[in-house]
């Protein structure tokens, strides 16, 4: 067991259909930094994503949130606490401040003003946009949109699913900023999957590198300059995608 460790995997297998999705993954996520999550497609990044926050559970191993087993949480808070960003910003109908409040009212509790408005002013969006129609929003808005919903939960640990992929090179920058922002002013571990090997090298002081269901390298972001697996290389180099 790792001290510092906001998450750890535990000799995790994960099955499904017969078929081994994940294998052995011994390692962990460092508490209070950014680690991006890097890999070919159908590496097992986001099934990594769904077992960190009980949407599956593993075949066999155990993950560990704050040093307690993911399994002993009560589903709904484990889920608070590990809070999910997608690369499409499902929105309900209606307006952003519907949207915002959506979490709370799943407690059966109210959005304030005041709350609404702090929310909207940490990722950069205006106060005036709550009364707006989310269909009125420009990618980049929604994408902040969703962020502030999940941070609404006050999460210890954000999981981003490649949510700049779609956005365009302004708009990009800007979330990666707003993650910098959150990740230093909230401390929230910010767990990362991209398939940007620049924005993962930028954003990213610690790296997971996934391959065929494994963990092949990790630590530093450095590694990602010079890693010493030779698939990871052709990886890093655009050989493999």
């Amino acid at each position: 067991m790792t001290d510092n460790a906001a998450i750890q995997f535990e000799h995790v297998d994960y099955q499904a259909d017969g078929l081994a999705i994940l294998q052995n993954i011994n390692d962990y996520f460092p508490k209070g930094k950014i680690t991006a999550l890097v890999g070919p497609s159908g590496a097992g990044k986001t099934t990594v994503f769904k077992l960190c926050n009980g949407l599956k559970s593993p075949t066999t191993g155990n993950i560990l949130f704050n040093q307690q087993p993911v399994n002993t949480y009560e589903p709904v808070e484990l889920r608070r606490r590990i809070g999910l960003a997608l690369q499409d910003a499902t929105m309900i109908q209606g307006t952003v401040r519907d949207n915002l409040a959506l979490p709370l009212e799943l407690q059966a509790k109210q959005l304030s003003n005041e709350t609404a408005e702090q929310y909207m002013n940490l990722v950069g969006l205006k106060a005036e946009f709550l009364t707006r129609d989310v269909r009125d929003l420009s990618g980049g808005q929604r994408q902040k949109l969703s962020i502030a919903r999940t941070l609404i939960n006050q999460p210890e640990v954000l999981l981003l699913d490649e949510i700049t992929s779609s956005l365009d090179r302004i708009s990009r920058q800007d979330i990666e900023r707003l993650i910098l922002k959150i990740n230093k002013e909230l401390e929230t571990t910010i767990i990362w999957i991209t398939h940007n090997i620049e924005q993962a090298q930028a954003m990213g002081e610690h790296t997971w590198v996934m391959m065929d269901g494994r963990v092949v390298e990790s630590g530093e972001i450095g590694l990602l300059d010079n890693p010493k697996n030779k698939e990871v290389e052709r990886f890093i180099k655009g050989e493999v995608e």
